[in-house]
């Protein structure tokens, strides 16, 4: 994983470039999108206004400097600033249509959420319903989990020999999607509202600080922290102050969020294609701790990309403990000079992913010698690892790696492509150790009995999984399309693709010059696509999927809908 900072660094290379030079840039440019795909799992909601992102600001000059440009375009006129804490949860958006709550949708990719409303309505601090509120009202907010929940619920699984939760912010956007809402109202999330979104009459505000005043009264909460400040100095030390403050709340932050708060001064500023001028987010430092670094290891990835990782002598960092921490790549090892045994700093890379910043070199034992990478995988097959020139990566080029196989497995599984709930690591693990699954294809020949022999399977759980399983035979083309992993196509290349080449074969069957035709599908992608259908077990893992009865086709979703409807309809005739 790249850490935030680095990540918010060369997403704003990568804006300059495509500026400089429109006709290479890509329609799956992180520069260009906002978020990721919805989920299959719950319904489509079309946001009436989009809920863009925010450019950020990693320190005190970049902020300055945002706040420069804002003065520069508003001509020296006077400019306040609204400065709230910027919550770490889900942001959320609830409409209601006379005064009834009608639908919460999440971000999704910014422009299409997932519905979420029947889990929304266990929120108690959430109205059900409004009292003289304009006729069509949505507000707009951060739904998180309180940390004395998290605590609380972490303890409760401890005595229970249950899985913890991860973080809090993890567990508010894992206990939103949930298909049983009773789980989620045992979850007790909150939430923070913190914009109006669309609406249809009620009072005019011409500054935002009168929007909050008046969500506020309609009953919704909001942050007491919001602090309208005068000049940007007072919006500076409300940042310094708030980084000092962040643990002695009740609830995870990882920035401030600060908006110019005249609404015309706002309309004067506009927006850019992903993000309004008048708005930044000034992300907090990462916290650093020190601790004993045992061991370094190495992971392999589903495309047999492999990340070496610390393990770490277990120390509590940023509201949770940390036993193991990314080292990125071989370069990064040896640029830190990190060895088994050194005192080293760790840190949350974006408050999340822990990650080793570098040695205590005044604390190195003596003795301790550089660590070099080793030279195959830890998999049974002992393959070799290869690192190509010019490439940061060393790689496992075995395609038949059972460590590439089994995250493969998870990855076909994930939100972003197949969206298989409860096919997990664990599962994907015992499935393969006990080869009841090879590939993915074998996951549309398993049965509830194959299941049921499961660690932590009963027959109920068993029955859900297989049911999950069954489901995702009739998933979108290009969610298959993603799901093969292959380098360089995500979900945004493989919608192009399908819809250009209207199936899975069509895609694999074309040359490499007709992919490369396809709006925003480049040589890179088109290479990458042709190179991966080349090898005879992709070619037969289609085929295999295509017998399983998964959808390749973009007509054929179309023919599987209307059956299913057809079906129902006799049902209830």
């Amino acid at each position: 994983e790249l850490p935030d900072a680095e990540y918010d660094v060369l997403v704003r290379e990568l804006r300059e470039l495509e500026a400089r030079f429109p006709k290479f840039a890509d329609i799956s440019s992180p520069a260009q999108t906002i978020g990721g795909a919805p989920s299959a799992t719950f319904a489509p909601v079309q946001h009436a206004i989009p809920m863009t992102s925010l450019d950020n600001a990693m320190d005190a000059d970049e902020l300055r400097a945002w706040g420069e440009r804002v003065q520069i375009s508003l001509e020296g006129q006077q400019v306040k600033f609204v400065c709230e804490l910027k919550i770490d949860g889900l942001a959320m958006s609830i409409r209601y249509v006379d005064g009834e709550m009608v639908t919460a949708a999440t971000r999704g990719d910014g422009r299409v959420g997932e519905d979420v409303t029947a889990n929304v309505r266990t929120i108690s601090v959430i109205p059900q319903r409004l009292v003289n509120a304009p006729s069509i009202f949505e507000v707009r907010g951060e739904v998180y989990m309180p940390r004395a929940v998290f605590e609380t619920l972490n303890d409760e699984a401890a005595k229970t020999g249950e899985r913890e939760l991860v973080n809090p912010r993890n567990a508010a956007a894992g206990s939103l999607r949930q298909k049983d809402s009773s789980v989620t109202a045992r979850r007790r999330l909150s939430f923070w509202a913190y914009q109006i979104g669309d609406r249809k009459g009620g009072p005019e505000h011409s500054t935002h600080d009168e929007a909050l005043a008046y969500i506020s009264e309609l009953g919704f909460p909001v942050n007491p922290e919001v602090t309208v400040c005068s000049s940007f100095d007072d919006v500076v030390e409300f940042c310094e102050s708030a980084v000092a403050r962040r643990h002695d709340l009740d609830y995870d932050v990882d920035g401030v969020v600060i908006k110019v708060d005249d609404l015309a001064q706002r309309e004067a500023l506009g927006y850019t294609s992903r993000a309004p001028r008048w708005a930044i987010a000034f992300k907090f430092p990462p916290e650093e701790r020190t601790t004993t670094l045992l061991d370094i290891r190495v992971s392999v990835g589903r495309t047999g990309r492999t990340t070496p990782f610390a393990v770490l002598e277990p120390v509590f960092v940023d509201g949770s403990t940390v036993s193991m921490a990314t080292l990125h790549n071989e370069d990064q090892v040896r640029i830190k000079d990190v060895r088994p045994g050194d005192t080293v700093i760790v840190r949350k890379a974006g408050d999340v992913i822990p990650e080793v910043v570098g040695p205590v070199l005044s604390e190195r034992p003596k003795g301790t010698v550089p660590w070099t990478f080793p030279k195959r995988c830890e998999c049974p097959l002992k393959s070799e690892f290869v690192r190509a020139d010019g490439e940061a990566d060393t790689r496992c080029v075995e395609p038949q790696c059972p460590f590439q196989r089994d995250q493969q497995i998870m990855y076909w599984a994930s939100r972003g492509a197949m969206d298989i709930e409860g096919l997990g690591e664990r599962t994907v693990v015992q499935l393969t150790e006990r080869e009841l699954v090879s590939d993915v294809a074998d996951l549309y020949r398993l049965s509830v009995d194959d299941v049921v022999g499961l660690e932590g399977f009963a027959q109920p759980s068993a029955e859900k999984l297989i049911a999950a399983i069954d489901e995702s035979r009739r998933q979108p083309a290009w969610r298959v399309l993603t799901g093969f992993g292959i380098k360089h196509l995500g979900p945004t290349v493989a919608q192009a693709l399908i819809a250009a080449r209207g199936s899975v074969r069509g895609v694999f069957t074309s040359s490499e010059a007709e992919l490369s035709e396809v709006d925003g599908i480049g040589d890179v992608i088109a290479q990458s696509v042709s190179r991966w259908w080349e090898l005879p077990m992709h070619r037969d893992l289609v085929d295999r999927l295509e017998v399983g009865g998964v959808v390749l086709d973009i007509n054929d979703r179309a023919v599987l809908e209307s059956e299913a409807l057809e079906h129902t309809l006799e049902g209830r005739a």
